[in-house]
């Protein structure tokens, strides 16, 4: 392999200048020696004797000697210059967009390290294009979690972070578009599940007393009561499913200050006939002063109301409700507590979607629409808080926590 040596351009040119002096000096001197030659040769020295008398000897030598020299300055540095200017042209070529451009390294020197940094920087830009492109390819066939390598300190590599932010988003979308589809079926199937069962049982007794197959008017106005409660259970869901439907497209909430212990304490005797049929005691534990949140009440008031409602449906054999209320930071939180029957583990992460029944709950007795807790979620998620649940053989816990206006956001 053979190593250059390396020449700073500077000292080249000091080369060149003395060579070129040198030969000059050189050139005047065999100048001076051929017209000393030829002055004593007539008739070659007529011309030499003219220029000698009109001009002199001395400025002769003197423009011969320049003229000599600037050839020779030219002619030697004629390289360098054409070497600069083919570097100057790839430099155009790259700043045209033809950036796999390259330049071959003549010399060592500060041209020859230009060309090669040059041809560093073409061969980088070129490779890190062909990863951006063979990403945005991968993105366009729909491999959208596909993540185009990043560069620290490159303004390519901002590019490729802008492109793989712009994958996640997109990719985000399309999945949130999925989710909304997949909601969308799953909402269809519940509802024609749900409407089909009691309008089945409508339509049957409905036949049985079209058809006059009933014994007496005892039995046409027991069949007529099932028809009536069964279009009730109908009208139930279908008010249900409005509801809910209304929340999670963006209902407008009625906010104002509002007593969360007043507004249980309400709730507690509208549910005394309730609590009285199944047996059970509700008690409330707050604090002597008002806790104060910002909310909707008439839809706060149905959250609570499920909640409730679910404790007396399924906690009957506890005999016991309690509420508590209390501040915590910057949130007033809820809890629910029955002692009834636990909810079973396998449960406890699907019991706030709508249509969801727990296995125990789908008996005649309790079944309700499967969207009461769904509903309770969603009034509470609008209102910027949030609702979970524990349960465990000791106790089932609804707990919701909302926003305190008197902690700053």
């Amino acid at each position: 392999m053979t190593t250059k040596v390396y020449i700073g351009i500077r000292w080249k040119f000091l080369a060149v200048f003395l060579g070129c002096t040198g030969l000059t000096l050189l050139f005047v001197l065999l100048g001076r020696l051929l017209a000393s030659y030829i002055i004593v040769r007539p008739p070659y020295n007529v011309p030499l004797i003219w220029v000698i008398n009109h001009i002199g000897s001395r400025p002769t030598i003197g423009v011969f000697g320049v003229v000599f020299f600037l050839s020779l300055y030219v002619a030697s540095t004629r390289p360098l210059v054409r070497y600069a200017k083919e570097l100057a042209g790839v430099l155009e070529d790259m700043a045209g967009g033809r950036l796999q451009a390259s330049v071959s390294v003549k010399a060592a020197d500060e041209l020859g390290t230009i060309a090669e940094n040059m041809n560093s920087l073409s061969g980088q830009i070129h490779t890190y294009l062909e990863e951006i492109s063979y990403g945005l390819a991968e993105i366009a066939k729909g491999h959208f979690d596909y993540e185009i390598p990043v560069r620290e300190n490159h303004e390519l590599g901002r590019i490729a972070d802008s492109i793989n932010q712009m994958s996640a988003q997109l990719n985000r979308s399309i999945q949130e578009e999925r989710n909304a589809e997949k909601t969308k079926n799953d909402l269809i199937t519940g509802v024609s599940h749900d409407l089909r069962t009691p309008l089945t049982s409508i339509l049957g007794f409905l036949e049985i007393i079209d058809k006059d197959r009933y014994a007496d008017e005892v039995e046409l106005r027991y069949y007529m009561n099932i028809a009536y409660e069964k279009s009730l259970s109908l009208k139930k869901l279908i008010d249900d499913l409005f509801e809910y439907t209304r929340i999670n497209n963006g209902m407008p909430l009625h906010l104002r200050k509002l007593d969360v212990t007043g507004l249980i304490r309400q709730l507690a005797e509208e549910f005394v006939p309730s609590l009285e049929q199944a047996n059970m005691i509700l008690q409330i534990h707050a604090p002597e002063q008002p806790v104060i949140i910002q909310a909707d009440g008439d839809h706060l008031v149905r959250a609570y109301e499920n909640l409730i409602s679910n404790a007396i449906k399924y906690g009957s054999s506890g005999k016991y409700i309690d509420v508590y209320i209390e501040k915590e930071e910057a949130f007033v939180r809820i809890r629910v507590c029955n002692y009834g029957e636990p909810i079973p583990k396998r449960d406890l992460p699907y019991i706030f979607e709508r249509f969801y029944r727990v296995e125990q709950s789908r008996s005649k007795a309790t079944g309700g629409t499967g969207l009461g807790l769904a509903i309770t979620k969603s009034i509470i998620d609008v209102h910027g808080g949030d609702i979970s649940v524990e349960s465990s053989t000791n106790q089932t816990v609804f707990e919701t926590r909302l926003p305190d206006p008197a902690v700053p956001a």
